[in-house]
């Protein structure tokens, strides 16, 4: 039985140009970024490197679609390594364009084609919350199919992953607090995952530790408290990621999915939507088993008793995002069946990791109670 495995190298740097300048990079590689990335922190290095900006081809979450149109512009590059610098939307993309005879995405995320490396891959995030740089997933919208799709395969593994604090200095409050809030539900469903080891546990203690103290910072000091914690947010999230790409997710991220498919919600905060309420109904059906010591944990880095946690936790997050009913999405009531069918049909690699077995019935009240 594995254990646990981090087959990527981590590095750290003050700025880009001392990623830069170590890495060498050069006309053999492939940049995938933001324009409001490169123009102050790229552009005056004068890279003879080959250049896509995302937000061109489509903007929001990753989809098939923009990913197909990136590919029939690179196709012609001779590139043998690729540089994603940005957010999840950067590193999801990224990481399908490593795989060789790749002509449309759908086709991978379905298995339809061989799963083979072909290409180098360095990651460098530019939000706190995905962890990506040290998975091996890459989730995507699937148009035709009105959901979201995660093709986890090794190949997908980052080569080298990067953490340059100066690089989340540019991002909104509001989608550094979704994404931060996501890199502790990592950390959360990783702990209780039937898959955890003492090993991934390690990493997820760090993370959640980690994260909810500065987030209590946050709610206490404001929040332009961040910018003194940059660094410590983006070691949490990496710690979170090593933990749930051994261990993985569960329902939380299950659920999410047709939301952020139909409704277009960002990832991060998508999850945010359900995370409580699903780890309310874990307590509910089986409480005796790894959540009492998530809650103890968790109940020591919130300062509360456990049979408080998940209200207090709800009341930390809301003082950084503000929770929604999901109707404010534009759920319908006659979505709930709907997504319901849709999470048991296409979500099985995530509900079969959950802490305990979720029924129909299960899924469905968790819709109508959040709608």
């Amino acid at each position: 039985m594995q254990l646990f495995k981090l087959r990527t190298k981590l590095h750290q740097f003050n700025t880009f140009g001392d990623f830069a300048k170590e890495f060498d990079l050069g006309k053999n590689d492939l940049v995938i970024t933001n324009e409001f990335l490169f123009e102050p922190f790229i552009k005056p290095l004068n890279l003879p490197c080959h250049f896509i900006m995302q937000e061109k081809y489509g903007v929001g979450e990753p989809s098939d679609e923009m990913m197909n149109r990136i590919l029939t512009d690179v196709n012609h590059l001779n590139y043998k390594r690729i540089i994603a610098i940005g957010g999840g939307t950067v590193i999801d993309i990224s990481k399908l364009f490593v795989l060789k005879n790749v002509a449309d995405v759908t086709n991978a995320f379905e298995r339809k084609i061989p799963i083979i490396k072909d290409k180098e891959l360095v990651v460098i995030p530019t939000t706190c919350g995905t962890g990506s740089e040290v998975t091996n997933i890459s989730i995507a919208e699937i148009k035709s199919k009105h959901t979201k799709l995660g093709l986890a395969d090794d190949a997908l593994l980052a080569d080298d992953a990067v953490l340059i604090p100066e690089l989340l200095k540019g991002l909104p409050f509001r989608f550094y607090a979704a994404s931060a809030i996501d890199a502790l539900i990592h950390a959360v469903e990783s702990y209780v995952s039937p898959k955890a080891s003492p090993y991934s546990q390690l990493f997820s203690k760090e993370a959640i530790g980690l994260s909810l103290d500065i987030f209590k910072n946050i709610a206490n000091k404001g929040e332009n408290y961040r910018f003194e914690r940059l660094g410590d947010m983006l070691i949490a999230s990496n710690y979170a990621g090593i933990a749930f790409g051994n261990a993985g997710v569960g329902a939380v991220h299950a659920l999410s999915y047709p939301l952020g498919g139909a409704y277009h919600v960002p990832h991060g905060e998508a999850n945010y939507q359900f995370f409580t309420k699903v780890f309310k109904v874990y307590q509910q059906k089986n409480p005796t088993g790894s959540i009492v010591a998530l809650n103890h944990l968790l109940a020591e880095g919130l300062n509360t008793s456990t049979d408080k946690v998940y209200e207090n936790l709800d009341a930390i997050l809301a003082k950084m995002l503000p929770k929604k009913p999901l109707k404010e999405y534009g759920l319908k009531n006659t979505d709930i069946d709907v997504f319901t069918e849709n999470v048991i049909n296409t979500q099985q690699r995530l509900l079969a990791n959950n802490y305990t077995p979720f029924t129909k019935e299960d899924i469905r009240n968790i819709f109508k109670e959040l709608y």
